[in-house]
């Protein structure tokens, strides 16, 4: 894998692969860049430039920074910059971003620092741009309020009991290790730099970033997610003239592996119709 290195001296490694125009794949928690390996084909067979990058922390990139402190570089806004210095080292200023999960996060992360101006379009891959349940929001984590926010995701991520049954999810890995012909490398969420990382993501609020996100966004769900309602992807692009949502049936967090082949159509769809 190509490597490049952040401002504050972090290597991290992305995969590089046809030509045209650019998007950026940025994975979720613990999950490596590989993990888009379902995507990477169909995006560039349609005459795109698939950029697939590790976040630190993640995958082969480097650990999150300073050795004399294991939770250096763990916040969203950090993983916000790195995507900034990424797409400068790069000399990219017309990019489709696509995250899921966390790093979907991560993309608004970015666009709330630095704005839209090497943004074409956005799109999240099933998350809620407000984890936490509130009487103002009730599209959050399952579970999730302001009285547990700070033990919650103590121990990992926790089984909700809902959604997408647990050997469904198991048979979408399959197809991802299938393709890959190796199983992915997963980071361990049993770290302080992670924990640290999981927190931060957890009490972060993007609606307005995205209210306010002056290119073409596209909220994907899974109808059947294990961590929040399908709805919040509708809800979330309500106030914005840009915005668009769409659910996908059968299909639960892990949307571009659980139905790989719905997912790539509704991106491409969507990319199909951003303006020239």
């Amino acid at each position: 894998m190509p490597t490049f290195v952040t401002d504050d001296a972090v290597s991290l490694n992305y995969i590089d692969e046809g030509t045209g125009p650019v998007i950026v794949l940025i994975a979720g928690f613990c999950a490596p860049a590989t993990s888009w390996a379902l995507q990477q084909g169909a995006l560039v067979d349609a005459g795109y430039r698939v950029l697939s990058l590790d976040r630190r922390g993640h995958g082969d990139s480097q650990a999150h920074g300073r050795g004399d402190d294991p939770e250096y570089g763990a916040t969203m806004a950090r993983h916000g910059q790195d995507v900034e210095n990424f797409l400068t080292s790069l000399d990219i200023d017309d990019a489709v971003l696509c995250g899921g999960s966390m790093g979907a996060s991560t993309m608004w992360s970015y666009i709330e620092q630095y704005g839209t101006g090497r943004v074409q379009a956005a799109v999240s891959v099933d998350q809620t741009p407000k984890m936490i349940n509130d009487p103002t929001w009730t599209n959050g984590f399952y579970g999730l309020t302001d009285d547990n926010k700070d033990t919650f995701f103590a121990d990992g991520v926790p089984d909700t009991g809902k959604g997408l049954p647990k050997r469904k999810t198991l048979l979408a890995a399959g197809k991802l290790v299938a393709r890959l012909k190796a199983i992915p490398k997963i980071a361990s969420s049993d770290t302080p730099a992670m924990k640290a990382l999981l927190h931060d993501h957890s009490i972060q609020d993007w609606r307005e970033t995205i209210a306010r996100t002056d290119v073409p966004v596209l909220m994907v769900a899974g109808r059947d997610s294990q961590y929040w309602p399908c709805a919040h992807a509708a809800d979330s692009v309500a106030g914005n003239p840009h915005g668009h949502s769409v659910v996908i049936d059968k299909c639960g967090h892990a949307t571009n592996m659980d139905r790989p082949e719905q997912f790539n159509a509704a991106v491409l769809n969507f990319l199909r119709r951003l303006p020239n």
